[in-house]
């Protein structure tokens, strides 16, 4: 499964099962929670734990804090992401529960990548993870998203990750070697698989803007990240920082 599927997501908060019904029989619908940001990854980059999560704004204008929620505590309602109702699901609580430390914990996707020996080789783009584990099967680099849309990109075996230094992703100098794939032309022969028919249809992605400033946020937030060693306590003011003022939602006439 891939984290990029994920991005821009809308995420509820779970019924729970006592009320999950209403008096006529028809089903309750959650409350909004927010919108999946990226993904959350164990310093060693070995696992997905959990996404950090953008909830909406009070009254339209005064923005809330980032919550982490634990990958695990995600399921499908009536064909939408929710999430646990307890608090083992969001934040310290969760990650007390997961036996991790989430000021060492690491966003690499949007980070930049550099082999051993200096040489850039682009940027995270992606990961795939196992869905039921967390496990990172591999890391997808490139150069940029035109780069990617013609040539495609460099799936690197996670067990190529060494670490973190001076803002960037380091990997082994074998990944220098990588070929890549993927592009245009392979996309157009495959299809193309993302989470479930179900969670297709119940979960809408957010507007092209919307998606801009994400993926703006993401660049800069890579690069900005990890200057302080508690590089996920500082995710919420960089990425504000680095994706800018919200666009302005446009009224229906």
């Amino acid at each position: 499964m891939r984290a990029h599927d994920f991005q821009g997501l809308k995420v509820y908060r779970a019924v729970p099962k006592d009320k999950q019904t209403r008096k006529d029989g028809t089903p309750r619908d959650p409350r909004k929670l927010g919108r999946i940001h990226f993904p959350v990854f164990t310093a060693d980059g070995m696992r997905m734990v959990g996404f950090m999560v953008t909830p909406p704004d009070v009254v339209g204008m005064i923005k809330q804090p980032d919550r982490f929620v634990a990958f695990d505590a995600l399921s499908v309602y009536e064909g939408v992401f929710v999430v646990a109702d307890d608090k083992g699901s969001y934040d310290k609580a969760a990650a007390k529960r997961l036996g991790i430390d989430l000021d060492a914990c690491i966003i690499w996707c949007g980070m930049d990548v550099v082999t051993t020996s200096g040489k850039k080789l682009g940027y995270c783009e992606d990961a795939d993870f196992n869905p039921k584990t967390g496990k990172v099967k591999s890391f997808f680099i490139t150069a940029g998203a035109t780069a990617t849309a013609l040539l495609g990109n460099i799936e690197m075996p996670a067990s190529y990750l060494r670490g973190y230094r001076e803002g960037a992703m380091v990997v082994a100098d074998e990944a220098a070697s990588l070929e890549v794939s993927g592009g245009m032309a392979a996309k157009a022969a495959e299809a193309s698989v993302v989470i479930g028919d179900k969670v297709k249809k119940g979960a809408q992605k957010f507007d092209e803007k919307g998606s801009a400033a994400v993926d703006k946020g993401s660049r800069a937030l890579g690069k900005q990240l990890g200057k302080t060693r508690g590089m996920f306590s500082a995710f919420k003011d960089e990425f504000k920082k680095a994706a800018g003022p919200a666009p302005k939602k446009t009224s229906k006439k």
